[in-house]
């Protein structure tokens, strides 16, 4: 079986910088980010969807200091992963903020915000790319407003703040005693990545697309499946019942629920597959 074969591919950002020959600088650690001085010859610092704590004295170089498009309706979800933190608490909005960075975490002045709807079907991957393209939007409205000297920063309410705690894999596990109404959230925040996940007779189950069914009269224990075919996988959950829509084997690649039986003609219902 041949290796897959793991390449190193340039972001959007430096293909577009490189094909405009502007400098591109690459730091690996905040202590190389700044090391030729550079920050100190420019307006405003942008940041968005950066890895790396910047410290103090890096945001203080610019002349008029370091902005960021976070993705969230700030103060609610500071922290790292605000569009998956969102769509599990069943918010129906969120939105872009662009905030002046200062040494905490998420907690610097808002500068401008815009509103933007969670659709029942979303996932953190249709969500981002929404606030992705209102996001480049606010930005150039608030560096408009940087060049005609308008800015007008307003204080966040430290009192409202909620934490958007990185997202790990454990997390993608589903517990079948919950109700289907978090574990149909719980699928589309972790779609594409970790993506949310099951066991069938120890073997992992990766879970794409599902949803919700509203027939709460079977009494069985959760993770049982009651219904297999070509419309999907049903299973009991703590409360009503979830189906399967999309799933995916490990070394497969996702099929719909249908062709997943398919291939699994000894796949049968009214027992518990799926470890609880």
């Amino acid at each position: 079986r041949r290796a897959a074969v793991r390449r190193i591919c340039r972001f959007a950002v430096k293909i577009l910088g490189e094909q405009h020959r502007l400098p591109i600088r690459e730091p690996v650690r905040s202590a190389d980010f700044d090391h030729l001085g550079e920050l100190a010859t420019i307006d405003v610092l942008v940041v968005a969807a950066y890895g790396m704590i910047l410290p103090a004295d890096i945001l203080d170089r610019p002349a008029m200091g370091c902005v960021n498009v976070h993705t969230s309706l700030l103060p609610r979800w500071r922290g790292a992963a605000p569009i998956q933190r969102a769509i599990l608490a069943g918010d129906r909005e969120t939105g872009i903020t662009i905030m002046k960075m200062e040494a905490g975490l998420d907690s610097g002045d808002i500068l401008l915000q815009r509103t933007c709807p969670i659709h029942p079907s979303d996932t953190a991957a249709t969500l981002e790319e929404r606030l992705a393209t209102l996001g480049s939007k606010c930005l150039h409205e608030v560096l408009d407003q940087f060049s005609r000297g308008d800015i007008k920063p307003s204080k966040q309410d430290d009192s409202r703040a909620t934490y958007a705690a990185k997202i790990n894999k454990h997390e993608a596990r589903i517990d079948w005693a919950r109700p289907a109404v978090e574990l149909e959230r719980m699928v589309r925040a972790f779609n594409p990545h970790p993506v949310a996940f099951t066991e069938l007779n120890g073997t992992a189950l990766r879970i794409w697309e599902a949803d919700i069914v509203t027939d709460t009269a079977l009494t069985v224990p959760p993770g049982t499946v009651v219904a297999a075919g070509k419309n999907g996988i049903v299973v009991t959950t703590g409360e009503q019942l979830l189906r399967l829509r999309k799933v995916q084997v490990p070394g497969k690649k996702a099929v719909s629920a249908g062709d997943f039986i398919n291939g699994h003609p000894d796949f049968l219902t009214g027992y518990r597959p799926f470890d609880t």
